[in-house]
């Protein structure tokens, strides 16, 4: 276990009939930010909280900073945090009371514990809505002071349960500087998550989950060279001609495009580039404007793509129990 921050050999959870976590083996070092990835109900949530001793698990083994999850417990709760996908704090308390109260249920003092609520909360960002019940915050704000009322005492490692879903651009990146901050000073992250970008953006070392098992680990570069392709994206003019520049494209290139959550873009993967210029020609040809294409490395979400069958957003027909919202 020297150097991993978390080691599992064919962790197994079972739901009834439904294996949720079915064989996952996972060797983790301690330091930077390890990224979890894959859709509802491919088994993420689980993974964590087995990992943090939330739940028993069927089958395997797990080891966590050098303790076994199952038999010691207590020691891997004493140096872990976790931040789910909900906020945890009570919303009728201010941010103040919450983070004072947290403080005091992990034995600080009563002046100790209203001065490290107020650390925090500078830290975060937060001090101005300090005496604000946190029902009125944001969803960005309740994001940051979650994550605070997890650093009342620094842990060693910290799992990240989509830390970053329903957020706004601008709050997103600001979970992503706390979570960049927290490396920094030394905690090992482990992050769950459906956006490709944020994997991209902050994980060292990404495991692609799907089906409750791992099916793809390493780098975002090396994931992406799995690939063995390159990628064309393309962005057209009016969105409303999308469709028909994809259907040609697909014609010439022989390969069904990606369409992309901007309404006028989409990417596909190429075994040909030199076959693209001439595809690119011919819906000129057709009356049809492109307005940019680049031609490079495929993204991550065409890896997703490749190695599940499907985009990143499209969760599994038969979502996992602990997926299907209460």
């Amino acid at each position: 276990m020297t150097g991993l921050a978390i080691e599992t050999e064919d962790l197994v959870k079972i739901f009834g009939d439904n294996r949720a976590v079915d064989g996952v083996d996972l060797r983790i070092p301690t330091g930077g930010v390890y990224g979890v990835l894959g859709p509802n109900g491919a088994g993420k949530t689980t993974t964590i909280r087995m990992l943090a001793t939330l739940l028993t698990p069927d089958g395997g083994r797990a080891e966590v900073l050098g303790y076994d999850v199952a038999r010691q417990a207590a020691e891997v709760r004493s140096r872990v945090a976790m931040t789910g996908q909900f906020a945890s704090l009570d919303e009728d308390l201010t941010g103040l009371e919450n983070l004072t109260l947290l403080a005091r249920l992990y034995g600080f003092g009563r002046a100790a514990s209203k001065e490290r609520a107020r650390e925090l909360l500078a830290a975060f960002d937060l001090s101005d809505a300090a005496n604000r019940q946190v029902k009125a915050y944001s969803g960005g704000m309740r994001r940051r002071i979650d994550i605070a009322g997890s650093l009342v005492v620094r842990p060693e490692l910290m799992f990240l349960d989509e830390p970053t879903t329903g957020l706004d651009p601008r709050s997103r990146n600001q979970v992503w500087e706390i979570v960049r901050a927290l490396v920094s000073a030394g905690t090992t992250v482990l992050l769950t998550t459906q956006y490709l970008e944020e994997a991209d953006q902050l994980a060292d070392r990404i495991a692609v989950i799907d089906h409750g098992r791992v099916i793809a680990e390493g780098t975002s570069g090396e994931l992406k060279a799995s690939v063995g392709s390159g990628a064309v994206r393309v962005r057209v003019a009016d969105p409303l001609q999308r469709d028909e520049v994809a259907r040609m494209l697909a014609e010439s290139l022989g390969v069904e495009p990606l369409l992309e959550s901007d309404p006028a873009a989409l990417s596909l993967r190429v075994d040909a580039p030199g076959r693209v210029a001439g595809a690119l020609a011919r819906v000129g040809d057709a009356g049809l404007t492109v307005s940019e294409y680049s031609l490079g490395q495929p993204s991550l979400d065409e890896v997703f793509l490749a190695l599940t069958g499907r985009p990143a957003d499209e969760p599994r027909a038969d979502l996992q129990p602990e997926e299907v919202p209460a």
